[in-house]
């Protein structure tokens, strides 16, 4: 599954460790994060993790999610939620190219 990639990881620790160099939106759903990520970051395999112009959506897996607890608090910290006590992650990806961002959006369940 694609969203389970270390290009995604990557993505992520790189946000978690850059956040002024991102840009994020409030959505209208409380239980998710969105942000724009500069397409000058280094990812390996963009165009199969962010494809221009077009939207993939994946489950992090289960083990993907209990491994990576503490990063993904850290974005779950971004949502309207207060306790997290999310058991499913998703994630959607895609490029920009016209604004020249990756955009990321994890929704925790």
């Amino acid at each position: 599954m694609a969203s389970n990639s270390d290009s995604i990881y990557n993505v992520m620790f790189y946000i978690a460790h850059h956040p002024t160099e991102i840009q994020f939106t409030q959505p209208e759903y409380t239980n998710v994060v969105r942000m724009g990520v500069p397409d000058r970051i280094k990812v390996a395999n963009p165009d199969i993790y962010f494809p221009d112009n077009k939207l993939l959506v994946n489950r992090f897996q289960d083990d993907f999610v209990a491994k990576n607890g503490n990063l993904l608090d850290f974005f779950f910290d971004y949502t309207e939620k207060k306790v997290p006590n999310y058991h499913e992650v998703w994630v959607s990806s895609a490029h920009l190219p016209a604004k020249h961002l990756y955009f990321l959006e994890l929704s925790f369940e």
